[in-house]
């Protein structure tokens, strides 16, 4: 393209024009400005879902916002036919759609994530193989404190992409399981109750819900999986820790012995 259809393809922008601009970009600036302040004060002032779609609308309204300006400052720049404002929008799409469309696709995501809830705070999930505690959702992310105390944000995205594996749903039960690797001479009737007490007596138990002692025969030995529930989903590792402990001594006291385990074939 020479330099004279260059100039063709753009207006020259006299006081008028550069006064349209201004205005554009101050409204445009004030509707997202007014939109930030005020709609978190009014999600405020509501419950659950309608308080989370209410927030989703602070990205969206900046989105259009955004895209409907610039529609309206193309034509000032550009000389309005239809080859050039065919060519000028086109290009702008297409340079939108490439910027924005993860960002798009997280907010959609977040919006489908508010909607069906497959996670709230408080809950302990699994997503693309990072497990930790739902501390916060926001209208592209959630947040994630893992058991290092370690922050993720990962995108709602990932729920579109991976499995979202919820190990207590919204409420306050959480299944921990400790697992022993005995030999398969073990007394399994002396082992099972040995465990069983264990975890009623630990003082992380939730005692209103099911001790189970669950058994395995393995190529190397015998696997013993003792399951229960933490009065807290928080206390879990701490849980799981004091299971761990205290059924190692007990069945070194009862001269159970242990199967040497390969890490690699345990699974």
């Amino acid at each position: 393209m020479d330099t004279e259809k260059i100039s063709d393809l753009f207006k020259t922008v006299d006081s008028n024009a550069a006064l349209q601009v201004v205005t554009i970009i101050l409204i445009a600036w004030l509707i997202v400005f007014l939109s930030q302040r005020l709609l978190p004060r009014l999600a405020n002032l509501l419950h659950s879902k309608q308080r989370l779609y209410t927030l989703a609308l602070i990205p969206l309204i900046r989105l259009v916002v955004v895209i409907v300006a610039l529609v309206m400052l193309v034509p000032i720049f550009i000389e309005p036919t239809l080859k050039n404002m065919v060519a000028a929008l086109g290009a702008l799409g297409l340079a939108i759609g490439f910027a924005i469309k993860d960002y798009v696709s997280s907010l959609i995501a977040g919006v489908v994530a508010i909607h069906e809830m497959p996670y709230r705070p408080g809950d302990w999930v699994t997503i693309d193989g990072v497990y930790g505690e739902v501390t916060h959702i926001g209208l592209r992310t959630v947040e994630l404190v893992t058991p290092d105390d370690t922050v993720v944000a990962m995108p709602h995205e990932k729920i579109w992409q991976h499995a979202v594996l919820n190990a207590n749903n919204g409420g306050p039960s959480l299944m921990c399981v400790t697992e022993f690797f005995l030999t398969p001479e073990s007394n399994g009737v002396m082992v099972k109750e040995a465990l069983e007490q264990i975890a009623l007596t630990s003082p992380y138990l939730q005692i209103h819900k099911p001790v189970v002692v669950t058994v395995n025969d393995e190529p190397w030995g015998t696997r013993y999986r003792l399951k229960a529930y933490p009065v807290d989903p928080r206390q879990q590792f701490k849980f799981i820790t004091d299971l761990s402990l205290r059924g190692k001594q007990r069945l070194l006291d009862l001269k159970i012995e242990f199967a040497k385990v390969e890490t690699a074939k345990v699974n």
